[in-house]
């Protein structure tokens, strides 16, 4: 690991004035993925700034819904009352993730921004746009078992390693960020990119800004209900998706009057379903109808040599998390 520099803030104001004095400066709050990047040299900061002592750690009621701190802990959101009331799919997600150490750790605002997992992304000696930009994308020819379906490019076909992104995305949440210009918000559909030719970009932060909360609108907690997170891993624990989809459905009878539905291990970023929600309202709640939509959802889908078994495996996670859900 390379030397660095360690700042410690207890204002937002002076993290951000710390992290634009050098280049190569990063926020450090529960550093699950941060610190892990560093010891392997896939990132070498020439500064941490402590972001700790921070007042984001708060999770309370809005007029609008539900705001949530970028400090609080994953596990803090994912058992707390408000949540397991209002947003019972982001509890699910949160629990599907990690371990229950990682989860305790591990903050809102960090998940969102952590890296992806592909193996070439992590390997130093091996070509990656992501990690060195114009070096060449190694997953493209290699093993690309766990790599994206949707919406990738010939520079990088990684995916988002995140189960919180995915309930983040289905429930239209909205990102508060403070940086040098001042105050903004981003909504969750527009935080994560696509790979496109700038594939180093994960997210569409500026030089500076810091995730200070993130909002939960309250009409998604009509969605509090027949909700299920499905993830699809290689073994039951610590380990990331190779498909997930969370599901989230408002009901009378056995009618669906809407829909909310993303996908995690597809794509650079949570890959919202938003035509499969469409066709999905004002159906009968059955299997007929959630192949049909399953089928809608996986318009567009390209495979690669290793993951074509995604193919068959990401509709039928769809099909299933649909009726657990509309159980």
């Amino acid at each position: 690991m390379n030397p660095f520099q360690y700042t410690r803030s207890a204002a937002a104001a002076g993290a951000i004035q710390s992290v634009l004095k050098e280049p190569h400066a990063h926020f450090l709050a529960g550093g699950t993925n941060l610190v892990d990047l560093m010891k392997m040299g896939v990132v070498l900061p020439e500064r941490l700034v402590d972001i700790n002592g921070l007042p984001l750690k708060g999770i309370e009621k809005t007029p609008t819904g539900l705001r949530i701190g970028a400090l609080a802990t994953n596990s803090a959101v994912a058992d707390h009352p408000l949540v397991l009331e209002g947003y019972p799919l982001l509890s699910l997600a949160i629990n599907a993730g990690a371990s229950p150490q990682l989860r305790n750790m591990a903050t809102v605002g960090g998940n969102m921004m952590q890296r992806t997992r592909c193996n070439y992304f992590f390997d130093t000696a091996m070509p990656c746009n992501k990690r060195v930009p114009g070096s060449g994308c190694g997953a493209l020819t290699g093993i690309n078992r766990m790599h994206a379906l949707f919406g990738a490019s010939d520079q990088c076909i990684a995916v988002n390693p995140s189960d919180m992104n995915v309930a983040m995305m289905a429930l239209d949440a909205v990102v508060h960020v403070r940086g040098p210009n001042g105050e903004r918000k981003i909504k969750f559909a527009d935080f994560h990119r696509l790979p496109g030719d700038h594939p180093e970009k994960d997210n569409t932060l500026e030089r500076g800004e810091l995730i200070t909360a993130v909002d939960l609108p309250a009409a998604a907690m009509a969605f509090n209900k027949h909700v299920y997170y499905l993830k699809i891993r290689d073994r039951s624990s610590y380990a990331f998706a190779l498909v997930s989809v969370a599901a989230a459905l408002n009901m009378i009878g056995s009618t669906i009057t809407d829909a909310r539905l993303a996908m995690g291990g597809v794509a650079h970023k949570p890959w919202r379903l938003q035509d499969a929600e469409t066709f999905l309202k004002g159906k009968t709640a059955d299997e007929d109808t959630f192949k049909q939509a399953a089928a809608i959802a996986m318009k567009g889908a390209k495979a690669y040599k290793y993951n074509q078994f995604k193919l068959t495996l990401a509709p039928n996670a769809i099909v299933q998390a649909l009726k657990t859900a509309s159980a």
